[in-house]
């Protein structure tokens, strides 16, 4: 059922994108083939980056409006699928702050808020994605990016747009606090492609 209401927005995305822009044949061709390669693994992105999956569609559908608004950039970009990530990590940041804002706004005029809670999963997979979440986003962008879709140190620092160093601190805490969150010990410091070592 997932899949096919992601296969809907991905479409009706399409849709919207193409009418908001002129465009040329070949454009339109170089965009679809980047929309079929890249929409799953950015959508996957943005769900680890905001623990909710009906976000998750809104961010990736969100993103790829902005990356075809910004066709040109995108495809002048030494690495587009950076470009779109971090148009991806920049609309889940924005979502966080807005939610913060909202939340505080709830308990300004005294009503509860409460976390909503989606149905049956795995008991280790509801724990990785809560401690996610409790993670700043720069730290869990970091996270995600190194060790979960294997990015160089380099490669997420081009993608998030900070130094190399940043992305080692963030991610080095990041880990850090997951570990702490998860009643867990990191087992070694993680290498290069996000493997532990003994």
């Amino acid at each position: 059922m997932r899949l096919l209401r992601s296969t809907i927005v991905a479409a009706t995305t399409v849709t919207h994108m193409r009418a908001a822009r002129s465009f040329n044949a070949e454009d339109r061709a170089r965009f679809d083939a980047f929309f079929d390669a890249h929409h799953r693994d950015l959508a996957r992105l943005a769900f680890l980056l905001s623990g909710d999956p009906d976000a998750a569609e809104d961010l990736t559908a969100e993103a790829f409006t902005q990356a075809w608004k910004r066709w040109d950039q995108v495809t002048r970009s030494d690495v587009p699928l950076a470009y779109v990530r971090r148009i991806v990590v920049n609309l889940a940041a924005s979502r966080v702050r807005r939610l913060v804002r909202e939340r505080r706004g709830w308990r300004l005029l005294g009503a509860a808020w409460t976390d909503r809670m989606d149905g049956p999963d795995l008991a280790a997979s509801a724990d990785v994605r809560e401690a996610l979440r409790r993670l700043p986003v720069r730290k869990r962008a970091c996270v995600v990016l190194r060790h979960y879709y294997g990015l160089s140190e380099q490669e997420t620092a081009a993608t998030l747009g900070i130094s190399v160093g940043t992305v080692k601190s963030q991610t080095s805490r990041g880990v850090a606090e997951l570990a702490t969150l998860l009643g867990a010990r990191p087992s070694g410091r993680a290498t290069e492609d996000g493997a532990a070592r003994r």
